[in-house]
């Protein structure tokens, strides 16, 4: 049976979803550097529960080609509307900022930008290559959009070597048309599909909200999906609703039963898996990727 979300409203949010938000020197030092950069994180531009903490870690999702999507999924707080031609420096700006931040491990995504001739492609290569070479050493985990459907633009992309190859699902297929108007379940697939069978030396990897109205057997099959699309780490976490326009949360999902969802997703032959009410995309991505190598006994590249 199909949700009608008008009939839902906001429910009071449970005591496993209070969290503290660290904040301090390391917090504000981060923050600043982000904004005189002049460039956008994921973290802040989705309301991520866990901006502080991450922060607070030196760590942050860069969110390259602008703050404004073209697509409006009803889910996500990023601003929808038209932007300008990417900034042809901000490859080199998000290298630097890496690099002032010390981290060895980058997260990138993107708003998706079905105005631009290859969806950004050529932007995510080239802030791939210039973290590579400013950082030494550094991985660079991309989490892209689905290009619609175009894999020549995936390629561009897995040609400049990301570590993981990141494309959620976000949620089962019978919601998409609901919350995902002009995203398609199979095109999602076929992506990570595609990179498997392209690089298959570069791990793939998706995400899933739960608490929009699946079932339980939505999500297993979801899952199992993902694991024929090639798929090896999944990421579970919980739908909160960011503002009142967006689609009220259907249910919250116990962190007894994210555990379960954890094994359940490790049983069925995920090598990394991170399921909790506040795991999100690139939470603890560095973890996840190692877990993952372990798991898998592959050499750790250098």
């Amino acid at each position: 049976m199909r949700v009608d979300f008008k009939e839902k409203i906001t429910t009071r949010k449970p005591s496993w979803l209070k969290k503290r938000l660290p904040t301090g020197p390391t917090f504000e030092q981060i923050k600043t550097l982000i904004a005189d950069s002049h460039l956008h994180t994921i973290c802040e531009e989705a309301r991520c529960p866990n901006r502080w903490e991450c922060f607070s870690n030196r760590t942050a999702t860069f969110m390259i080609l602008g703050n404004r999507c073209t697509r409006n999924c009803r889910y996500c707080a990023v601003e929808h509307g038209p932007n300008g031609r990417p900034a042809k420096d901000e490859a080199d700006r998000v290298a630097k900022a890496a690099k002032a931040m010390h981290i060895d491990y980058v997260v990138v995504t993107s708003v998706t930008r079905d105005d631009l001739n290859d969806g950004g492609a050529s932007f995510f290569a080239e802030t791939i290559r210039e973290i590579k070479k400013s950082n030494p050493g550094t991985r660079v985990e991309v989490l892209i959009p689905d290009f619609q459907g175009n894999w020549d633009h995936l390629h561009t992309v897995l040609n400049a070597g990301p570590a993981v190859l990141n494309h959620n699902i976000e949620t089962v297929r019978y919601l998409f048309p609901t919350i995902r108007s002009k995203a398609d379940y199979d095109r999602s697939l076929n992506l990570l599909s595609e990179s498997r069978r392209y690089a298959p030396e570069i791990p793939t990897k998706s995400g899933m909200m739960l608490g929009l109205g699946e079932t339980d057997n939505d999500i297993e099959k979801t899952l199992y999906d993902l694991i024929e699309a090639g798929c090896s780490m999944v990421t579970l976490g919980q739908y909160l609703q960011p503002t009142k326009s967006h689609i009220p949360v259907d249910r919250f999902i116990h962190p007894d039963d994210f555990q379960k969802w954890e094994e359940k997703a490790q049983a069925i032959g995920f090598t990394g898996v991170a399921s909790g009410p506040f795991v999100r995309s690139s939470y603890n991505a560095k973890k996840l990727y190692f877990e993952h190598r372990q798991d898998v006994s592959q050499p750790i590249p250098t």
